[in-house]
C-alpha cells in the first residue's frame, strides 16, 4: 500500500539508524586524540572536523537520495563503465576488503582484548573466535534488511547512545584536568589539521554505501515519491548529524581535558581507554568496551547489508542471503590479519578514491547547470584523480620527484588536500564549455 509520507516517529527512527551506521570505531577514536593535540584551539579544530566528519557524509546521503538510490546512478553520469567500476571499487573498499573487517578487529583489540588474560589476548585463535561470533551476529541482523531500521534504530542505537553518554556526562561534570596549549600542527593550522582528520574517517564514502539502505528502508514503509524520499532522507540526515556532532564534541572535550591525568598518548584508542578508567574506574573500561562493540557491530551490519544489496542488483542470479553470508565470511577471514595490517594496506587505496568520491557528490548537486555533460565530470574528476593517486603513492613511499615537486605548489597541498584547486579548475573549465556550447546550439 502506497504511503504519502513517513510519520515523525518513523523519521526519528530512521535518523537513529543512520546515526548508528555512521558511528563506527574510527569515529570514536579520532576525536579524543584530536582533543589532546588541539588543546585550547579545540573550538576551531572541532569545527574543521565536523565539516568533513559530519557535513560531507550528510551531503553524500542526500546526493544518493536525489539520484534515486545508489552510487552507480551518479557515477554513471561520467561514463557507464566508470559507473560500474568506481562503484565496485567503493563497495569493495569500504566493504569486505577494508571497512567490514576493520569493524571486527577494532571491536576485538579495544573492546575485548584488554579484558582477556595476556595468554588469551595474544594467540591467533582468540581473534578467530571473536570474529566468528561477531560476524554470526552481523549475519543475523543483515539477513532481513526490511527490519534493519527497527532492529538498529530501536535496539542497538539506544544502547550505543547510553554508553557514550555516560562517559560524556561524567567528563563535563568532573573534568579530568585543564585544557592545555595546542601541539604540533594544531598550534598554527588547527582547522586544516582537523579538517583532514574528519576526511580520514571515510564517512563520505560510507554515505555512498549506506544510501541504498536508507532509500530502501523508506520505500519499505510504502513511500515511493522521489521528492518525499529526499525530504525524509534530509530530515533523518539532520537527526543523525546532530547526534554525530554531539558525540564528536563530547569525545573531543574528553581528550582535551585528559592530558593532565593520563599524559599525551599516541592514538585516540589509548586516550579514550585510559580516560574511561579515570572517569569511572574499572567500570569505565566496561562502558568503553560496550560503546566500541556496539559501534562496530552496527557499522558492520550496515556495510554487509548495503554491499549485499548492491551485488544482488548487479548480479541477481545469486540471492541476497548468499551475498550476506559470503561477504560476512570473507570479512571474517580478512579481519584475522589484524588491525595494524589492515590500516596499513587500506590507507593508500582510500587516499586515492576518497577525493574522487567527494567531487562526484558535490557535482551531482548542481549538474543541471552544465546539462549533465559527461566531459565536465571527466575534467573535474580527472584533475582530482591525478593529485589523489600521487598522494596515495607517496603514502606508500613511492616518489616521483618531478611530479611531486610540481604538485607541491598546489594550494593546500601541505595540508593533504591539494586536490581541491585542480578539482575546482577542472569543474570551472567544464562548466564554461558546457554553457557556451549550449548557447550556440
Amino acid at each position: 500500500m502506497e504511503k504519502k509520507a513517513l510519520t515523525n516517529t518513523e523519521i526519528f527512527t530512521l535518523g537513529l539508524m543512520l546515526f548508528a551506521l555512521f558511528l563506527g570505531a574510527g569515529n570514536i577514536i579520532f576525536p579524543p586524540y584530536l582533543g589532546q593535540l588541539a588543546g585550547d584551539e579545540l573550538a576551531i579544530a572541532v569545527t574543521g572536523f565536523l565539516l568533513t566528519g559530519v557535513g560531507l557524509p550528510l551531503l553524500g546521503i542526500l546526493a544518493i537520495a536525489k539520484a534515486g538510490g545508489d552510487l552507480q546512478s551518479i557515477a554513471g553520469r561520467v561514463n557507464p563503465v566508470f559507473g560500474i567500476v568506481f562503484t565496485l571499487i567503493v563497495y569493495l573498499a569500504i566493504g569486505p576488503f577494508f571497512g567490514i573487517p576493520r569493524t571486527a578487529t577494532v571491536a576485538f583489540e579495544i573492546g575485548t582484548a584488554p579484558f582477556l588474560p595476556a595468554d588469551f589476548a595474544e594467540p591467533f585463535w582468540s581473534l578467530f573466535i571473536f570474529t566468528l561470533v561477531f560476524f554470526i551476529i552481523t549475519v543475523l541482523f543483515a539477513m532481513n534488511p526490511t527490519k534493519l531500521v527497527d532492529r538498529i534504530g530501536k535496539i542497538l542505537t539506544p544502547l550505543l547512545i547510553l554508553v557514550i553518554g555516560l562517559l560524556a556526562v561524567k567528563s563535563f561534570l568532573t573534568p579530568m584536568g585543564s585544557i592545555n596549549s595546542p601541539i604540533g600542527n594544531y598550534d598554527t593550522e588547527a582547522f586544516f589539521e582537523s579538517f583532514l582528520q574528519g576526511y580520514l574517517t571515510m564517512d563520505a564514502i560510507a554515505a555512498l554505501v549506506f544510501g541504498i539502505v536508507i532509500i530502501q528502508s523508506i520505500q519499505n514503509k510504502g513511500v515511493t515519491d522521489t521528492r518525499t524520499i529526499l525530504k525524509s532522507t534530509a530530515y533523518a540526515g539532520f537527526i543523525a548529524a546532530i547526534g554525530m556532532s554531539a558525540v564528536y564534541i563530547s569525545l573531543s572535550y574528553i581528550g582535551a581535558t585528559s592530558v593532565d591525568s593520563i599524559g599525551l598518548q599516541d592514538n585516540g584508542g589509548i586516550v579514550i581507554a585510559m580516560a574511561s578508567r579515570v572517569l569511572y574506574g574499572d567500570i569505565g573500561g566496561i562502558i568503553l568496551s560496550a560503546a566500541i562493540t556496539f559501534a562496530c557491530l552496527t557499522t558492520s551490519i550496515g556495510l554487509v547489508s548495503a554491499t549485499a544489496q548492491f551485488f544482488y542488483k548487479i548480479f541477481p542470479k545469486i540471492s541476497y542471503i548468499v551475498y550476506v553470508l559470503f561477504f560476512a565470511g570473507f570479512s571474517a577471514v580478512i579481519a584475522n590479519v589484524g588491525l595494524t595490517q589492515l590500516i596499513a594496506i587500506s590507507l593508500p587505496v582510500l587516499l586515492a578514491i576518497y577525493p574522487i568520491a567527494i567531487v562526484l557528490v558535490i557535482l551531482s548537486f548542481f549538474d543541471l547547470m552544465f546539462y549533465r555533460k559527461p566531459y565536465v565530470y571527466i575534467l573535474a574528476l580527472g584533475a582530482t584523480a591525478i593529485v589523489s593517486i600521487f598522494d596515495a603513492l607517496r603514502s606508500t613511499g613511492i616518489m616521483f620527484e618531478p611530479i611531486d615537486a610540481l604538485l607541491s605548489h598546489l594550494l593546500f597541498f601541505e595540508q593533504g588536500i591539494g586536490w581541491i584547486a585542480p578539482a575546482f579548475v577542472g569543474t570551472l573549465i567544464g562548466v564554461i564549455i558546457a554553457r557556451l556550447s549550449h548557447r550556440t546550439n
